[in-house]
Parts: structure tokens; C-alpha cells; sequence
């Protein structure tokens, strides 16, 4: 039996479940196959449930330095298995979220694997049986990604992790490995040191997060160094051993030595889910382990697109989300479609102390032929943060020096996380340094250092 429906959208995170919910917004019928729960890996097994235990390990923070304030409290301990419990619950319950959305919205969910089987034809298994389905309009290709795996260094769910095995661990280790410092590996540094955990991250660039701002991944190792946390950069591990006491890592390079720890995570970016797609039957190109596509999502087969994780950099799930949205539009011909600029999303780590970035660093601008107007306000200068006792970090700015607009804003500290937002809109609106520098932000506030970064590149002048 074939069932035909105007999109086929295969997979359900935040791309595949945004691009579902417009399509249904413009009158499409859809159906979305999901082979695992709704949310994709954010909501289940990533964003979610990480920010939670990062709440959480945020929460027992400020328990912990409550005496700093003249508040009288026991010390603070906690209870480890609730603590995973409640991530998995925010898991459920950002899933259960989306079902309902889903539902209300008229699209059809069906549970089970879809394979492309040629033109815009999908092939379902599903636990209630076969089928095929066939898009008039388009097959939208959501499966999201999985992490890399590097050969000697395969997880075994019990001594060196995964990331779903660091969120669902029985016990706190006493001392842990994170190999990887991007977004998700600081992240999970950052939450196992704040539980008590002897950290030490691994990586093999020559400096943390290597996708920041320079001065900003310089201010990011020395709060991570004053945490006590270890730092190996420009290192690789050669060699890897398991025994009774838990791992020995043999680093090699410019941290070389020997570490050992009970417990190692893998966290070294991401690939593609496209192996059990159907690709072989279909125009689809792929580029470095992701689906090739153009501004729209499009693939090298009319009618079939890729969006989000699947189809490459930045693997955030904002960005799936926003694509999911422009892709539609564009397949409905709605008036006003415009494609996703992927240089203008923002990218957040929730880590203590906060980061997050837009647009360019200081060094690409100029790379690119950029005469700049670089601003920094640190929030040792910020009212807000010295009465709440958050004085680390600074928000920089980088402006064109010629158009006044914003190429770029990189943050550290307390609250950046929402922060980014206004930049990410004054980017957007084309807005400039004097635009930003003349917003009246309320005071005390952490915003006001968005304006006064402004003020200080327009007295910086050319430069930086």
C-alpha cells in the first residue's frame, strides 16, 4: 500500500520537527518518520538533558558560595542517581513536548526506519509493519548525526564513555578524561568537575574551543585552570589501557605523559546519519561524512533535501530548526522565503563560566579584508555582576570599521548565553556599533556591557 502525503520528512529532532510543523502551518500534508523518540538527540540525549545537569551542578555552586553572602547552610552534598534522574526526566518531558505539537498541528508520526527507494519514494519498516510512502512535493531528509569515532578509542559503555553513557552514569568517577573540547566535551568537563570529579581535558589543537575568539578560548583555560581542572592542548593520545583501576591514557605532543583515570570520554565531534538512508539510490552527493546541499537545503536529487546536523556545520539545533523552516517555505514558493546564513547563527557553551560567539572572530575579519573596530567591556566594570558576584569575563565586539555593522561578538561570563540573542537581532537589522553603543539597557544589568563593548570600539578606532 502506498501512501501519498505533499512532504515525507524522515527524522524528528529539532530540524525534522520544525520543518514539519510549518509545512502543516501552510497547508501540507506531512508525514514524519521517527525511528527512535521525538526531539532527536537534543532533546533526549544532548541539549536538554545536559542543561539540566548543568543547572543543576549550577545550583549546587551557589549552595556551596551561599556563605560569601552571610547565608548560613550546611555543606552541600547530592545525591547522584537524582540528579540523572532529573535529566531524564527533562528528556521526557521535552519529547512528550514535541508529540503533542505534533499532533495538534495534524502531522502524521509514524514509529520505524525509512530508506529512499528512488525518486520520492520511502520505504518504511515500522513495528506494526512495511509500507511506502511517496512525496508529491518533497522528501525531507533530518536524521541528525552521531559522534566520531577515532580507531582504538571505541567506547565501551562501561570505562571509556560516550556522551549518553556520561549522562546516565551510576557514580560520579572520581577523576575523568575528556577527549574533545568543543561545546560538548567542555560542557561535560565543566558539570564532573563541579561534582567532585579530577578533570583533565585533551585536545588536540593548540588551544580550547578551537571555533572561539583566540582571547576568548585564553579566557576559558585560565578560568578552567583556577577551577583546578588539568588542560593538554596541542596533545593526542597514542596509546590507550584498560585495567582493574580504570584507564591509562600515553598522551603524545606538546602535554606528552601518562594519565591515569577511572573513567575517559570521547566527545570529538560529529558525522552524519546517512549510512541507512537509501543514498545508493538516489543524486545525493555526500561531503566529508554530511549530505552536500545548496542555501535551501537541495541535493544533487530534485526534490530531496538535507538540513541540519545531516548536512554539515554547524552541527547546532537552532540552526536544524531555522533550516527546517526556510527549506519549507522554499518548497512551498512562499513569497519571502530566504535561506539560512549559517555565518549568523549563534553558538553557545553552557560551561562555568558561560560562552557564547556570532559571526566572525577578530582574526577572520581581518583575514577576510575586514578593517575593524574591535570593543571589549569586561564585567569586572558591571554593576550587575559584582552584586551578584560574577565579575569573570567580557563581551567583545568586532565592527567593519567602514560600515559600522557588527561582524562578530564573543562573550564569557555569567548569563552570555541569553545575552547573544540581542547581537544575534542587531546583526540581523544591519544594526551598527552606534546603534548599539546608544541602546538605553537597564541598570544594574549584564546587558549594559553589550552597549558599552559598542562604546569602546567607537573610541577605539580602526584597528582594534
Amino acid at each position: 500500500m502506498v501512501t501519498k502525503r505533499d512532504l515525507v520528512i524522515i527524522g524528528g529532532g529539532p530540524g525534522g520537527y520544525e520543518a514539519a510543523l510549518r509545512a502543516a502551518g501552510l497547508g501540507m500534508s506531512v508525514t514524519l518518520v521517527e525511528h527512535e523518540n521525538l526531539g532527536g538527540v537534543c532533546a533526549n540525549r544532548g541539549c536538554i538533558p545536559t542543561k539540566t545537569l548543568l543547572h543543576l551542578a549550577d545550583t549546587r555552586r551557589a549552595v556551596v558560595e551561599a556563605g560569601d553572602y552571610g547565608v548560613q547552610l550546611e555543606q552541600a552534598g547530592f545525591d547522584f542517581a537524582r540528579v540523572v534522574r532529573r535529566a531524564q526526566r527533562s528528556a521526557r518531558v521535552a519529547s512528550g513536548g514535541v508529540k503533542q505539537l505534533l499532533k495538534s498541528a495534524g502531522v502524521e508520526v509514524l514509529v520505524g526506519s525509512a530508506r529512499l527507494s528512488g525518486g520520492l519514494a520511502v520505504e518504511l519498516q515500522g513495528p506494526e509493519g512495511n509500507g511506502e510512502l511517496h512525496a508529491d512535493k518533497a522528501v525531507l531528509l533530518a536524521t541528525g548525526s552521531h559522534p566520531r569515532r577515532l580507531a582504538g578509542l571505541e567506547p565501551d559503555g562501561s570505562l571509556l564513555w560516550t556522551v549518553e553513557d556520561a549522562l546516565t552514569a551510576a557514580s560520579v568517577p572520581a577523576s575523568l578524561l575528556v577527549l574533545g573540547s568543543g561545546a560538548v566535551g567542555m560542557e561535560f568537563a565543566s558539570f564532573y568537575a563541579d561534582m567532585g570529579s579530577s578533570v583533565t581535558v585533551v585536545e588536540l589543537e593548540e588551544r580550547l574551543l578551537p571555533g572561539e575568539d583566540e582571547e576568548v578560548s585564553e579566557l576559558v583555560r585560565l578560568a578552567f585552570k583556577k577551577r583546578g581542572l588539568e588542560i593538554r592542548c596541542g596533545t593526542r593520545v597514542q596509546s590507550l589501557e584498560k585495567n582493574d583501576d580504570g584507564l591509562v591514557f600515553e598522551l603524545a605532543g606538546e602535554a606528552a605523559g601518562s594519565v591515569s583515570v577511572e573513567r575517559g570520554l570521547v566527545a570529538v565531534g560529529v558525522t552524519g546519519n546517512s549510512d541507512e538512508l537509501g543514498l545508493e539510490n538516489t543524486d545525493v552527493k555526500l561531503d566529508g561524512g554530511f549530505v552536500a546541499t545548496n542555501e535551501w537545503g537541495g541535493t544533487g536529487e530534485p526534490g530531496i533535501y538535507a538540513i541540519g546536523d545531516l548536512a554539515g556545520p554547524p552541527c547546532l539545533a537552532h540552526k536544524a530548526a531555522q533550516e527546517g523552516r526556510a527549506c519549507v517555505e522554499h518548497i512551498a514558493g512562499l513569497p519571502g522565503a530566504r535561506p539560512v546564513d549559517r555565518e549568523r547563527i549563534p553558538a553557545c557553551v553552557y560551561t562555568h563560566p558561560e560562552i557564547a560567539s556570532l559571526g566572525m572572530s577578530e582574526a577572520v575579519a581581518q583575514q577576510r579584508g575586514h578593517e575593524t573596530r574591535v570593543g571589549r567591556s569586561f564585567f569586572t566594570a558591571n554593576g550587575k555582576a559584582t552584586a551578584t558576584g560574577n565579575r569573570e569575563g567580557l563581551v567583545k565586539t568586532v565592527f567593519d570599521a567602514a560600515s559600522g555593522r557588527l561582524l562578530g561578538a564573543h562573550m564569557i561570563g555569567a548569563g552570555v548565553t541569553e545575552l547573544v540573542g540581542g547581537l544575534v537581532l542587531l546583526q540581523d537589522m544591519q544594526g551598527t556599533a552606534e546603534d548599539l553603543a546608544r541602546t538605553i539597557f537597564p541598570h544594574p544589568s549584564l546587558s549594559e556591557a553589550l552597549a558599552a563593548s559598542a562604546q569602546d570600539a567607537l573610541e577605539a578606532g580602526a584597528g582594534g
